[in-house]
């Protein structure tokens, strides 16, 4: 029988199996940030142990990173967080890319557009959206802080292995239809436990003709149904992403790589414990109403009834509208809406400012609207500079702010008001997500965009 992608490069990577235990899995990248890296370097210091392969870990902050300058962290936490991230990777000898500076970004932006993830990789980070560099058709999961100190001290980590799922999309998407969409989409098919205790391929004619930044999007959100990772199978788009590429492999090296790149992919006669098909065709702009990322309807549909809703499910689902100030029942499209952020590791890549910008070209920005524009690192800053982007977005009453996880998460100064609604890029919309009381529409950047410009919710496709 057959092998998985994930069943392959997993395989490659085990050091030994626990028998009744986990796995001891080679790990070949870490990424560190600020906010759950601490108490793990300190076991470090507490046992007197050296970090063991520095050459493999990549830090750098940006959870509590300001969008509007980045000469100072007011936060008093944040500020210490970010300090103490610097201090640790001087004291290791771990490569730092510090805030403000040309290498610095979100780090699921900044790691595959510097070809630092790479196919056949194993790929952990103590944050819970690692499964982004899956795209690129490597292992990357998320981990707790226990864990990091584990691959900080052994460049591994004890895992057990998770089931296969692989999710197909078959067809040509629609018109205003992105990568954002189909993942909201799945969740909403599978619920945002769907998918626990499985790692998920994504394949199907669909992922196969989106591009890499759509295929970070679509893996990014693999966590938000349970997915332990979220991968795709490396090919010429991604072989054509990565090439010339800060650390990609160069010459030779190069040509060797794709080669053995070339292997990765699920065999025909491989098996997964879970299989399902959606068809493209069936997908549209998606927006969400609730306080999970599962919770949501296309654009133009309406929030479920009452008597659409499960019993054993209807308090929690009255809870969520209560909270969202929302009917069953009621139509979203039309809804004013107060804040619009486009960013976060979900959409905060070139292609999502080049969308954005192609709604809200030769438009205004709603008066009624704050607006956060916020790149995921300094390279897609300088990219929309580059491609004049940024021209557009100014002319059309939008500023463009400087990388950061910004108002995807309330760490950092750039959160929404009690009681206002954000219609948001980002990946979770969670209680209190976007700042205390803020209330949260996940959509495309696309969709945000439209909002943008008309105040309301709207769908890209009527302007």
């Amino acid at each position: 029988m057959g092998k998985t992608l994930f069943d392959k490069i997993w395989d490659a990577h085990v050091v030994q199996n626990v028998e009744d235990g986990p796995t001891q899995l080679y790990i070949d990248r870490l990424y560190a940030h600020e906010v759950t890296s601490p108490q793990a370097f300190d076991t470090l210091r507490d046992k007197n142990i050296k970090v063991f392969r520095p050459d493999h870990v990549v830090a750098m902050p940006d959870h509590n990173t300001p969008s509007d300058q980045q000469e100072r962290i007011d936060d008093p936490v944040g500020r210490k967080q970010v300090e103490t991230l610097k201090a640790n990777c001087e004291e290791f000898g771990i490569k730092h890319f510090a805030m403000g500076t040309k290498d610095n970004g979100i780090i699921h932006v900044v790691g595959p557009e510097k070809a630092l993830s790479l196919p056949g990789m194993t790929i952990v980070c103590g944050d819970s959206h690692t499964s982004t560099h899956g795209a690129v058709g490597a292992i990357a999961m998320g981990i707790g802080t226990s864990e990091v100190a584990q691959v900080l001290a052994s460049q591994c980590i004890l895992q057990s292995k998770p089931k296969t799922m692989r999710i197909n999309i078959e067809g040509t998407l629609p018109e205003g239809t992105t990568a954002k969409d189909v993942a909201l989409y799945i969740m909403a098919q599978m619920t945002t436990s769907g998918a626990t205790g499985y790692a998920v391929e994504y394949a199907g004619s669909a992922v196969r003709n989106m591009s890499m930044e759509g295929r970070l999007t679509l893996s990014n959100l693999s966590i938000e149904m349970g997915s332990r990772a979220g991968l795709i199978a490396p090919d010429e788009t991604t072989f054509a992403y990565l090439k010339g590429r800060e650390y990609a492999p160069k010459g030779e090296d190069w040509d060797k790589a794709v080669e053995e790149w070339k292997k990765l992919y699920s065999d025909p006669d491989a098996v997964f414990d879970k299989e399902v098909t959606y068809r493209a065709e069936d997908i549209a702009p998606r927006i969400t109403y609730g306080t999970n990322p599962g919770a949501g309807i296309a654009i133009d549909e309406c929030i479920p009834t009452l008597d659409e809703i499960p019993e054993a499910d209807r308090s929690q689902f009255l809870s969520m509208l209560e909270y969202m100030q929302f009917e069953p029942g009621q139509k979203l499209e039309g809804v004013p809406v107060d804040y619009c952020f486009l960013g976060a590791c979900t959409n905060g890549r070139i292609e999502d400012f080049r969308a954005f910008a192609s709604v809200v070209k030769g438009k205004k920005k709603a008066d009624s609207v704050v607006a956060w524009l916020v790149p995921g690192s300094w390279l897609v800053r300088q990219q929309i500079i580059d491609e004049g982007i940024d021209k557009i977005l100014e002319e059309a009453g939008f500023e463009l702010r400087l990388p950061s996880c910004s108002s995807c998460l309330a760490m950092n100064p750039d959160k929404v008001p009690a009681g206002k609604l954000s219609i948001s890029t980002s990946n979770r919309n969670f209680v209190g997500r976007q700042g205390p009381g803020a209330r949260t529409i996940l959509a495309s950047p696309l969709v945000v965009a439209a909002s943008a410009i008309t105040g309301v919710v709207t769908d890209p496709r009527k302007i």
